[in-house]
């Protein structure tokens, strides 16, 4: 199939965004708590609904899919998005916020879903591969970029830089206590933005591959009976609860215990842990040309424990790079984790990427129980419970039989 760069130049964009939309909240969550004098616990919930709303759009945007157009579902999560993103910059206060990161994340569900076959046909079946780890480069970008965006945004605001230009255009726009709202206009622009751009474009005609189709309920009560699909479930669950858990807390732990301001050394921690898990993703891509995917996967899984130890009981100069060798070392978990899973059940793979992705859910749960437990006992022991979900993740390298495993190179030949 003849590749068609407007719409792979199109998706990639979408990537970006998702990313860029996504993964800004950890650095918001200190000024967040100070701002509407929030606990642990009840800016917890913020991150919560927005992943939430992950875990509960997934097996509905599956079978959306089948119903209407991608570029028909685009527009639907942008618009979502707008609504969003416009209501907390209108309207800054706490039950808005909840509100808000629901909406968003809806929106961000459905493009998560909508991409993916439409990758497929645009770039072709036989580079759904390549393509799917270049958008993933996309998302790790704009997850480096968009806490530096905020950093620089919200310190002008603050007269605490040189430059005038953010200044004259949010100015009238933002309460002077709440410069980072003027994130949510940046969000509301840029979603109305992408629903006028995606309008303009010709979508291919997308043929679902049986196994992308949504199932029955049958098919899905079949799955959710096989113990393998549960402890999957599980696995999403716990890395997406520990991707989740640093971001939405390392910045406000460094502030609690190190004393470093959430504007320029959180923001940039933040930004290193995502930049960091983007260099991963290359370096697992070589290795798992080389070796098992379990073996990589129980490796990158124990280097990450260790440097969460390092992150939570070291110093303030070990934290700082401890926390993004976090990210580097998660690179590879996800997409192991899938393929694992796909690759130990024989049928059905529309439907059970349905029930894994809706493992998401973990990005909602996971850090609200560690802020919960923030609360009562300090951030720092929230936080080892992280150890919990890494050490499941790194049960799965060995107790998993995928029914094909990667392929490596074979040095023989």
């Amino acid at each position: 199939m003849k590749k068609n760069i407007y719409i792979l130049s199109l998706i990639l964009l979408v990537f970006f965004v998702i990313s860029f939309l996504t993964n800004i909240i950890g650095p918001l969550i200190p000024e967040i708590i100070e701002d509407f004098e929030l606990s642990l616990t009840m800016v917890a919930v913020l991150p919560f609904a927005f992943f939430l709303a992950y875990g509960i759009m997934s097996i509905p945007s599956g079978i959306l899919i089948e119903k209407y157009s991608e570029q028909q579902l685009m527009i639907a999560a942008f618009l979502i998005s707008f609504i969003g993103a416009i209501s907390l910059a209108l309207f800054p206060n706490y039950l808005v916020a909840i509100v808000s990161l629901f909406l968003i994340g809806c929106g961000m569900a459905i493009l998560q879903v909508a991409v993916n076959p439409l990758l497929r046909t645009a770039g072709g079946e036989e580079n759904f591969a390549f393509y799917s780890v270049v958008g993933q480069l996309f998302f790790g970008l704009a997850s480096f970029l968009s806490p530096l965006v905020y950093s620089k945004i919200v310190l002008d605001l603050e007269g605490k830089s040189h430059s005038t230009w953010v200044s004259h255009i949010f100015g009238k726009l933002i309460p002077e206590e709440l410069p980072w709202i003027s994130m949510y206009w940046i969000f509301a622009s840029v979603s109305i933005l992408m629903v006028f751009l995606i309008r303009f474009f010709k979508f291919p005609k997308v043929e679902l591959h049986e196994d992308e189709k949504s199932g029955s309920y049958a098919v899905y009560w079949k799955l959710l009976k096989d113990r393998n699909v549960i402890l999957y479930f599980i696995a999403i669950f716990f890395y997406v609860g520990s991707e989740q858990g640093v971001n939405n807390w390392v910045s406000e732990f460094l502030k609690t215990y190190h004393g470093y301001d959430p504007l320029t050394v959180g923001a940039q921690v933040i930004s290193r842990f995502w930049g960091f898990m983007t260099i991963g993703t290359l370096l697992g891509l070589l290795l798992l040309k080389l070796i098992d995917s379990r073996k990589v996967l129980i490796g990158f899984t124990f280097a990450a424990m260790i440097s969460l130890t390092a992150a939570l009981f070291g110093s303030g100069n070990v934290a700082i790079w401890a926390f993004p060798l976090i990210g580097f070392f998660a690179s590879v978990m996800w997409s192991i984790i899938i393929s694992l899973a796909l690759n130990s059940v024989k049928n059905h793979h529309g439907s059970l990427s349905g029930i894994i992705i809706t493992g998401i859910i973990g990005g909602a749960v996971w850090p609200l129980i560690i802020g919960s437990i923030g609360d009562v006992m300090g951030l720092k022991t929230g936080m080892i419970l992280l150890y919990v979900s890494f050490g499941y993740i790194l049960s799965v390298g060995f107790w998993s039989k995928p029914l094909v495993t990667n392929r490596t190179i074979d040095w023989k030949n």
